[in-house]
């Protein structure tokens, strides 16, 4: 080879280099995606947990919808008023969110019931479905104790104790990824600032409770005779708190038998 075919196939790579350069040039100009500074500001003020409690697929899915409209500043469960307040002076929006936090409505601990039988099968909430009584415990109606919850928290916020889920409202950022696992709907975001909870999602009457759990609700009315404000109301012979207007006076828990409103 000589010098002449040498420079000839120099300037044949050269030049095809030079063209697929101005062909990737063109293509990454014409397909760019523009990238909305107002989404990517608020991108970087989500906590980026990516948990889905929004209901959008993780924090880019959100920080897009409200930047579009299509939610408010305050879908941001996680980050709460903080982080809401910031979004919304981004897109003038005025936010007051309410600080809310896991809570299991049970108190069926190893104690309050009985073991009707020894299980040893899959350790999933949503198999007890398919097996009798719908759990080991005496209660259908409370925590199977298999912490479904407990896998799906990412804040390490929820734990078995004692065969119970308890919730640390301390380290629990109402996601709502709890909420929604629970096969039961025992687990309810409440208002952090609301002291007295009804623990128990038992609906039967008060003798078939009392026959299954000793810290069951038994529909006495003596919580709704005793609450000045209204705040409960007993449906379906279960207790529920109004937390709108509830006062924190504490009288329920005082007169409640069963001690189940904590």
């Amino acid at each position: 080879m000589n010098g002449m075919d040498i420079l000839i196939a120099a300037c044949i790579v050269g030049g095809v280099g030079i063209v697929i350069g101005l062909f990737l040039g063109i293509a990454a100009e014409k397909f760019k995606v523009h990238e909305d500074e107002t989404e990517h500001a608020i991108r970087e003020l989500l906590p980026g947990n990516n948990c889905g409690g929004c209901g959008y697929a993780g924090c880019d899915g959100l920080a897009a919808a409200i930047a579009k409209g299509e939610a408010p500043a305050s879908a941001c469960p996680v980050g709460g008023q903080a982080v809401g307040q910031a979004i919304g002076k981004l897109v003038g929006q005025e936010v007051n969110m309410e600080h809310l936090v896991a809570f299991v409505r049970c108190s069926g601990n190893g104690e309050a019931t009985k073991q009707y039988y020894q299980y040893t099968g899959e350790q999933d909430c949503r198999q007890m479905a398919y097996v009798p009584n719908g759990g080991a415990k005496s209660c259908s109606y409370g925590c199977t104790g298999l912490g479904n919850c407990v896998k799906v928290c990412k804040f390490d916020a929820i734990h078995i104790i004692n065969g119970l889920a308890v919730v640390d409202k301390e380290k629990c950022r109402a996601c709502g990824m709890c909420v929604r696992e629970c096969p039961k709907h025992l687990i309810q975001l409440v208002p952090y600032a609301g002291a007295h909870r009804v623990a128990c999602n038992n609906t039967t009457k008060g003798k078939m409770v009392r026959a299954v759990c000793s810290r069951g609700c038994i529909g006495c009315m003596l919580c709704v005779k005793n609450c000045e404000t209204g705040a409960i109301t007993v449906e379906n012979n279960l207790a529920r708190i109004d937390y709108k207007k509830c006062t924190n006076c504490g009288v329920c828990v005082e007169k409640c038998p069963a001690k189940i409103i904590l």
